[in-house]
């Protein structure tokens, strides 16, 4: 399989990556074009890939086309790239906000899929929601599924709508729960614990706690309750984050990215 890459940063890099480990292709057959010349020689050297200054000369006898730019830099890259994709080549967009209706009107191009990966993703332990025009063909969308499978876990929804709220819990959700470690390190720290020792114990337990809900398929409060004994330590603990109001806060920080997701992509 031929992969072009427009856009070279961290998460094309991080795909190429997962890509390479899960043997899918080889690095002859992946190509990154990219406006910076460190960000080139930084892929070539550690990859083995080939790179471009030119998008046309990346995406020449493509199977897939993977768009990874900046917002900002969408309408530039549309431009010049409409017309030239041909019919045949699948385009796999993550650019966030972008929607299928402006990418296809943008490329003149009807095979698109549209992704929204996370940040995990960078060590293979994300999870993308992604969706596809009816133009794309069951073999193009089985290519699809195992390039961003190679970034952690992928998951397909029939409807667009779908998109916009992953990004405002998947996509923005990393940054909600770094917020919650930082907030336990400090705690911790406050409380005496040496600051090494109370960042191993915060993440270990977020590790440990998100892989019980997922190794015991229990619904996340039926686990809270076996930890939460009658007047013990956790109970009160838990009562202090009631009258916070951890939850609320924490629905209307997906809400309002969920409000923005919808106004970025206009």
């Amino acid at each position: 399989m031929k992969i072009a890459f427009i856009g070279g940063g961290v998460m094309a890099e991080a795909m190429v990556r997962g890509i390479l480990n899960k043997e899918l292709t080889t690095p002859s057959a992946i190509g990154v074009s990219d406006i910076s010349e460190v960000r080139r020689k930084a892929l070539s050297s550690s990859y083995g890939v080939n790179t471009f200054t030119s998008n046309l000369e990346a995406i020449s006898g493509a199977e897939v086309v993977v768009l990874a730019i900046k917002p900002q830099d969408l309408t530039k890259v549309l431009a010049e790239l409409s017309g030239h994709i041909h019919a045949e080549q699948l385009v796999l967009s993550i650019i966030a906000g972008a929607s299928l209706d402006s990418l296809c009107q943008g490329l003149n191009h009807g095979c698109l899929v549209r992704a929204m990966p996370n940040m995990p993703a960078q060590v293979s332990c994300g999870i993308s929601v992604w969706t596809a025009t009816s133009e794309v063909s069951r073999e193009q969308r089985e290519k699809a599924g195992s390039i961003l499978d190679a970034l952690g876990k992928e998951v397909y929804v029939a409807e667009e709508k779908y998109i916009d709220m992953a990004t405002a819990v998947s996509g923005s959700g990393p940054a909600y729960v770094f917020v919650v470690i930082e907030s336990l390190i400090e705690a911790a720290v406050h409380i005496g614990l040496p600051r090494d020792l109370a960042q191993e114990l915060v993440t270990e337990t977020v590790l440990g706690s998100a892989q019980t809900i997922k190794i015991l398929n229990e619904h996340p409060a039926r686990l809270r309750d076996k930890v939460t004994s009658p007047g013990g330590t956790t109970a009160a603990g838990l009562l202090e984050l009631e009258k916070g109001g951890l939850r609320a806060i924490l629905t209307q920080a997906v809400i309002a990215a969920y409000e923005k997701a919808k106004v970025l992509r206009g």
